[in-house]
């Protein structure tokens, strides 16, 4: 059996603004590091991020991970597939 990782990190991501809600709220996105909508920032798991979690909770997306992605590789992840592949080049002979 694989041993799971052990989470080390929360990945937070803002999926509901914070447009006309208190200052509270927009002050705890801030020292999160959300800014804009569908970001998402890492934060290392203590009791303080998760406090500021706790008082945003139906703002923001909370998933617990092993390791922070970077920025390429979030990237990758959100790419989609083409949608097509190329069986041969046009006018190419099939032998």
């Amino acid at each position: 059996m694989a041993t799971a990782l052990p989470s080390t990190h929360f990945r937070i991501t803002l999926v509901r603004s914070a447009i006309g809600l208190p200052r509270k709220s927009s002050g705890v996105l801030a020292a999160l590091g959300l800014h804009k909508r569908l970001r998402t920032v890492y934060h290392p798991v203590s009791p303080q991020v998760a406090g500021m979690v706790f008082a945003v909770k139906e703002l923001v997306d909370v998933q617990a991970v092993a390791q922070p992605l970077s920025g390429r590789e979030m990237r990758e992840l959100r790419r989609p597939d083409s949608g097509f592949w190329v069986e041969r080049k046009a006018g190419a002979r099939k032998d």
